[in-house]
């Protein structure tokens, strides 16, 4: 068996940390960048800290502020003109999930226009050169989108979001710095936090686990249960480790995949706009419990890490019932939303929402193997 582990050629960790964008940019040569962010990024003067060192620094830049949650088809091709106009020779993502998985569509179609459709690059496609350089600077402490291989795009035409997953989109430097993501709303750190736990539970139960992944992994869960209470509360150390366990999770889950959690989430964006980590963190308990039996002593060292006292004496079910009630207890702790009727799903698509997650990429990995039946079941029994 052969296993592989791809990361950021340099990656940036504390806070303060942004200041290392200048010298990146100086020794590798870059001329001008294209900045991709949203419209309340700038607004709130959050992407202003990084254009303000590079104003200071003499470092030409464009914005293209369109994104939107959960990036659609035509939100890519747009940004992919505006940076061929621009004259821009790199990108620097800034904000969320959304900016940081537009940039990558943007890098990627740029230096391998047979994809401009975006569609075709859904699952794993056949991209033939590296996106076009790209500085990540996350703004949020979950989606880990600056590590990974990963990143997805909605379809609206269609009503579902897709994943693509290719070796060519990584970020060559990402900046963690927990200051960018200090103005996050209390909401916004739970539901990002807990999309972080989610990255790190289902990366470490996934059927492509492996040795190295579960050490990142069950590290993540580690940092990620005892420090988001104190960062939603908006303590700066809570923070600064948030940012720090959501980066550690995604160096695991992008090169051993998810579950069901995921495959059952992303419908939910592309039907009603459900923030992703909303999604993630309403389903997790109710899928850990579903996959239960199908976890061996994983749940054991999820229990412990996640500071359940006692896990070594435990049956293996009760294990396994204190690392889904560990879950549960954090989601209520943080105010996360208990059923899927609180976050608009409406019961009349769940068919077609079940359709959607069994044939989504994330699902094959799944250390229980289901079904649409099954799934929406599950949909049913969560509402």
């Amino acid at each position: 068996m052969t296993y592989r582990m791809i990361l950021n050629e340099t990656s940036y960790f504390g806070a303060g940390s942004i200041k290392h964008i200048v010298e990146e940019v100086q020794k590798r040569g870059f001329k001008k960048a294209l900045l991709v962010t949203d419209k309340d990024l700038l607004k709130f003067k959050v992407a202003t800290k990084v254009t303000d060192l590079l104003d200071k620094a003499g470092l030409a830049y464009q914005i293209y502020d369109e994104v939107i949650p959960n990036p659609t088809i035509a939100i890519v091709q747009k940004g992919v003109e505006v940076f061929k106009k621009s004259g821009a020779d790199y990108l620097i993502a800034i904000g969320g999930g959304s900016p940081q998985d537009t940039a990558k569509a943007i890098g990627i179609i740029i230096n391998n226009p047979e994809f401009a459709d975006v569609r075709s690059l859904e699952g794993v496609a056949p991209t033939k050169k590296p996106a076009v350089p790209t500085i990540a600077i996350p703004t949020t402490a979950g989606t880990a989108a600056e590590v990974t291989i990963n990143y997805v795009i909605t379809d609206e035409e269609n009503r579902r979001k897709f994943v693509c997953v290719d070796p060519h989109d990584i970020p060559v430097v990402a900046i963690i710095d927990s200051e960018m993501m200090a103005s996050m709303p209390a909401s916004l750190k739970a539901a990002t936090g807990v999309d972080a736990l989610t990255h790190a539970i289902e990366g470490y139960i996934t059927k492509g686990a492996w040795e190295l992944s579960d050490t990142v992994h069950i590290k993540a869960i580690e940092i990620i249960a005892r420090s988001l209470r104190a960062s939603v509360k908006g303590d700066p150390k809570g923070g600064e480790d948030m940012a720090l366990g959501q980066y550690v999770a995604g160096m695991g889950f992008s090169n051993v995949g998810l579950g069901l959690v995921h495959g059952m989430a992303h419908p939910l964006g592309a039907f009603y706009s459900t923030p992703h980590g909303v999604a993630n963190a309403v389903l997790l308990p109710h899928i850990m419990a579903y996959n239960a039996a199908y976890t061996g002593e994983k749940y054991r060292d999820i229990a412990k890490a996640m500071g359940v006292k006692g896990t070594d004496t435990m049956t293996i079910e009760q294990a396994r019932e204190a690392a889904v009630n560990a879950v549960i207890q954090l989601n209520k702790d943080v105010n996360i939303p208990p059923r899927l009727r609180d976050v608009g799903v409406k019961q009349e698509d769940i068919p077609d929402l079940a359709k959607a997650a069994f044939a989504d990429v994330c699902t094959g990995g799944n250390p229980r193997d289901t079904n649409i039946k099954e799934i929406e079941q599950l949909y049913r029994d969560i509402y």
